[in-house]
């Protein structure tokens, strides 16, 4: 059992030290510390994006205006089968 958890503790400390010196490592670190950069967001994209949204807005609307138009449609049909007189 000691002989498993000494290559554990020697494969896993290695990779971790690796991992920490890698440039990945300290840009983690860094991400951590708090010094990362921003995300710089183009205003194009984000002009795109709210242009998407606005489209996604009108077809939900549209959707539920069709459901709508649906649901009355079929009333009329029941309650015409109900009363066959």
């Amino acid at each position: 059992m000691e002989d498993i958890l000494a290559i554990i503790f020697l494969f896993g400390g290695g990779t971790a030290i690796c991992l920490a010196f890698s440039p990945v490592g300290r840009a983690v670190a860094d991400r951590l510390r708090g010094h990362g950069s921003e995300p710089a967001y183009d205003p194009e994209l984000l002009a795109e994006v709210q242009s998407l949204r606005t489209d996604v807005v009108e077809l939900q609307e549209r959707v539920d205006f069709a459901e709508r138009l649906l649901a009355r449609r079929d009333e009329p049909q029941i309650a015409a089968r109900q009363d066959p007189e």
